[in-house]
């Protein structure tokens, strides 16, 4: 079996300063792995690597059997990366947003209301406008254009920032799932009890280096966690978008 990551050594310059100081890390496919650290330890620097958006100045990676470097491309179509902004056009409505992340990953429009309705976003708050959702619901907006996009590697970071503890139930449901189906998760968060009960391995970074990240046997497949019931979603009550006109969905 193939690593779905492996970096060594990886150094990432932001002008001279190091980003990256040396990390390495491996990650299976169908593994969820927890970057823990402080704020500037390397964890986002880590994520853009992986998804071939930093350049690595030095050292070796390979993620999903790419170069980030010369297949950088190839490799974009194959990864999801949600970071700290949600990457949302506030002008278009939920569904619009969850619909062009399906036209740009040339996925069939049919399933963004499924990938909607995954994140409990359905009814009138599909039709409402990015920029007058609640930041909760504007992640689960951005998390449902994920799932659309069924990327090979999801690259998360904070993931559960600005969700309740019902969609942060949720959202650990997806990534079980996501995950049992094949997919890698790799999420950076500062909730390490949380976090760490999801995933089947927890690294620390550190000045820009990974500490735990080699595996000592990285053929064997993760374990397997158990995936619990989906938590009963409750209608988003009307006040949350007070003042909203109807929009048009898209047809």
């Amino acid at each position: 079996m193939l690593l779905s990551v492996r970096l060594r050594a990886v150094v990432a310059l932001a002008g001279r300063y190091p980003l990256l100081a040396g990390a390495d890390l491996d990650v299976r496919p169908g593994e969820i792995v927890v970057l823990r650290g402080p704020n500037g330890a390397g964890k986002t620097s880590l994520l853009r690597v992986m998804a071939g958006l930093v350049v690595v100045a030095a050292g070796e990676a390979t993620v999903l059997g790419l170069d980030p470097m010369v297949d950088a491309r190839a490799l974009r179509s194959q990864v999801g990366l949600l970071g700290h902004r949600n990457g949302l056009y506030d002008d278009l409505t939920a569904e619009q947003n969850v619909l062009f992340a399906a036209r740009a990953a040339r996925r069939p429009k049919q399933s963004v209301p499924a990938a909607l309705a995954r994140l409990g976003l359905d009814g009138r708050l599909v039709s409402v406008p990015a920029a007058k959702l609640s930041a909760g619901q504007r992640r689960r907006v951005a998390l449902a254009a994920m799932v659309v996009r069924e990327p090979r590697l999801w690259l998360l970071d904070e993931p559960h920032a600005g969700l309740d503890a019902e969609h942060r139930a949720l959202l650990d449901l997806l990534l079980r799932e996501v995950a049992a189906a094949g997919a890698t998760v790799v999420l950076a968060s500062h909730e390490d009890g949380a976090t760490e009960a999801l995933a089947h391995r927890a690294v620390t970074m550190s000045g820009g280096m990974v500490a735990g990240g080699v595996l000592d046997e990285p053929l064997e497949p993760p374990a397997a966690k158990t995936v619990p019931a989906a938590p009963t979603l409750r209608a988003a009550p009307p006040e949350v978008v007070p003042g909203v006109a109807e929009v048009p969905s898209v047809a």
